[in-house]
């Protein structure tokens, strides 16, 4: 992750307070798109989930972040 697109703990004026993995951040409002963009990880490597409710990868760039999400990212397991 690029250092100065990094979400940052702490509280700054326009930024929304989320929690990423259970790590509290405080970002720039922006859709999910963005935030898995910013963290570096392609988006086709991740599954995702807003407030406990998945959101599907074409969804994401709809998906604004609000003050108060909880975003949840984890690897899609494939298997047969």
């Amino acid at each position: 992750m690029n250092p100065s697109t990094r979400p940052v703990a702490g509280s700054r004026p326009g930024l929304i307070s989320i929690v990423l993995n259970g790590e509290p951040q405080s970002i720039e409002p922006v859709s999910l798109a963005a935030l898995i963009e910013m963290l570096g990880h392609p988006p086709q490597a991740l599954a995702t989930a807003v407030n406990g409710e998945f959101v599907a990868r074409d969804a994401r760039a709809a998906c604004r972040l609000h003050d108060g999400d909880r975003v949840t990212t984890f690897q899609r397991i494939v298997g047969g």
